[in-house]
């Protein structure tokens, strides 16, 4: 049964899991503060992070909420562009050169203010939110600002959790290893793999 209007509570996290697991700037600013400037460091880039998310969250949920309202069938639609949109970069993914690294972001004024310009200076991740609420949300039982309220807190909850492990990893000077070439290739392709899977699944339930 949805909760608060959420279709599959346990996908989404699941997603939400995997795209927080990816190789990427958010990560390793993450990983290379907290290695230069212990915890204290690590956590200031991460809220600068959250802080940049929230914006492109609050953005996308305030369109998709409108879409919801007065097009429900432009919504069905979305949907399946989100299923689409959840293959393609699954398929990336796999196909990514095994060579393929990620660059870490340079510091800025401040850790706080590295992790807001990291998050902002990735403007496509507006739309992946446009994309990807509708594809958990259960249009009959939605309970509208309630329904993203509770999304956005299992994101910030993921996000909370495993980025206290990447922190910790950069404490202990695990750095170098998360920026292992082959070790981000096969991170990608696991995620690959598990994005695909997700598409396929919410392709058999989508309206």
């Amino acid at each position: 049964m949805p909760f608060l209007g959420i279709s599959d509570l346990w996908l989404f996290a699941a997603t939400v899991t995997v795209f927080v697991l990816l190789p990427g700037p958010g990560m390793l600013s993450l990983l290379t503060a907290s290695a230069r400037g212990g915890w204290r460091a690590g956590w200031a880039t991460w809220l600068g992070l959250v802080s940049g998310e929230q914006l492109f969250i609050a953005a996308a949920a305030v369109g998709v909420a409108a879409v919801l309202a007065a097009h429900p069938l432009l919504f069905s639609t979305l949907q399946w562009a989100g299923v689409a949109y959840l293959a393609w970069i699954g398929i990336g993914l796999l196909r990514a050169p095994a060579v393929a690294t990620t660059q870490a972001p340079r510091r800025r004024q401040g850790d706080f203010a590295n992790g807001v310009a990291v998050t902002m200076l990735n403007p496509k991740a507006i739309g992946f939110y446009v994309a990807f609420f509708p594809l958990f949300i259960d249009p009959a039982r939605q309970r509208g600002a309630l329904t993203f309220l509770a999304m956005d807190g299992v994101i910030l909850l993921i996000s909370l959790v495993f980025s206290a492990l990447f922190i910790a990893a950069g404490h202990w000077g695990a750095r170098r290893v998360a920026t292992r070439p082959q070790l981000g290739a096969w991170l990608r392709r696991g995620a690959g793999v598990c994005l695909l899977g997700f598409a396929a699944r919410l392709a058999l339930t989508a309206p």
